[in-house]
């Protein structure tokens, strides 16, 4: 995104060794340490859970468009993983309200 001019520019600094953007992974490293050591982080806890229980339900999701010649697992496998998704993220928004 730095080098798109998205960002600034002194973000787009790749190492040359590991080829990593580490100016940009240190900056962010620095927030979320300041983030996690002033703020609460029940709520950070949270969020992530439910956009990985998301991330999962879209996999499961898109598992179920697969074809045959694409190695489709049984049709009840992508389901029952997308409903236990499903069922998970709104237990846990019902949780915490």
């Amino acid at each position: 995104m730095a080098r798109d001019h998205r960002l600034p520019g002194a973000l787009a600094a790749v190492h040359p060794r590991r080829r990593t953007p580490y100016r940009a992974t240190l900056l962010i490293g620095a927030v979320v340490a300041v983030l996690a050591a002033t703020s609460d982080l029940r709520g950070a806890i949270a969020f992530s859970s439910f956009a990985v229980l998301l991330y999962y339900a879209l996999a499961n999701a898109a598992a179920a468009t697969l074809t045959d010649a694409e190695g489709r697992p049984p049709r009840a496998v992508p389901a029952v993983g997308l409903l236990g998704c499903l069922l998970l993220s709104v237990s846990l928004v019902l949780s915490l309200g």
